[in-house]
């Protein structure tokens, strides 16, 4: 890769760190990014999990005034995302040779989609909270939001592309009517499937680590953005950005 290239994985890293703390979708940046730049679609994904940790932690102790209070929850809930993480993780590095280069390019299109789709999920949430009469109330956590958190860790540790929009919706629905306490739980929560679905991945030896260091500065830097100064970014601009990004790469791949 030359400098150019490798400056260009560094400002994809800052972006999906600053997108991931808001929408939830930053692996629609970074991926398609490596692609581009030649890398292996099974060695990116790797290296981009491993380089976004960083962002993730920043992103969630963004929000950490959010969460204040009901970090035991949050917790338990991470847990089930964990397991999930590696479960999703281990289906990558142990399924036969060309499995992920194969499923991944339908994995950019639903991603694709549940971007675009984002800003009727944040109405609905609005709407619903409405109609708990405004009160920002948080309830236990319950089996289906324990299995639907479980089952959207196995995807964001198998690829994680817009993890958070899943994520958001199935907390601000079924577990606090308060959007902002809902979208820090989602950074927390897709933070640890991309923690252990990273550790997975360099244990299996598959991680790029020039890569996965310029990635893990840009999102570093990204999740603080994020988290302060993010929402001042158009969302229509960074939605249509994303969605064209994820269905470019999609093609790339297919036709490639």
């Amino acid at each position: 890769m030359s400098w150019l290239d490798l400056i260009g994985v560094l400002l994809a890293g800052l972006a999906a760190g600053t997108v991931n703390t808001i929408v939830g979708a930053g692996t629609l940046v970074t991926f398609p990014v490596l692609v581009a730049f030649g890398v292996p679609p099974l060695v990116a994904n790797a290296s981009n999990t491993v380089g976004l940790v960083p962002g993730a932690v920043t992103g969630a102790w963004g929000y950490r005034r959010e969460l204040a209070g009901h970090w035991p929850q949050v917790i338990r809930m991470a847990l089930l995302s964990a397991v999930g993480g590696i479960a999703g993780s281990l289906l990558v590095v142990t399924a036969p040779p060309g499995t992920f280069t194969a499923v991944v390019p339908w994995l950019l299109v639903v991603a694709a989609v549940l971007a675009a789709v984002q800003p009727r999920v944040a109405r609905a949430l609005r709407r619903h909270s409405e109609h708990e009469h405004g009160a920002a109330e948080t309830a236990p956590l319950s089996l289906g939001l324990a299995l639907g958190i479980t089952a959207t860790g196995v995807y964001g540790g198998y690829f994680g592309a817009a993890q958070g929009v899943v994520l958001i919706s199935l907390l601000g629905i079924a577990w606090s009517t308060d959007l902002q306490r809902a979208n820090g739980a989602k950074n927390v929560l897709a933070g640890t499937a991309n923690v252990v679905g990273a550790v997975v991945f360099i244990l299996g030896g598959i991680v790029n680590w020039k890569i996965a260091g310029l990635v893990a500065v840009g999102s570093a830097l990204g999740g603080v953005l994020g988290a302060r100064v993010g929402r001042r970014i158009p969302a229509p601009v960074l939605r249509g950005i994303i969605v064209v990004a994820a269905l470019v790469a999609a093609f790339a791949l297919w036709f490639g």
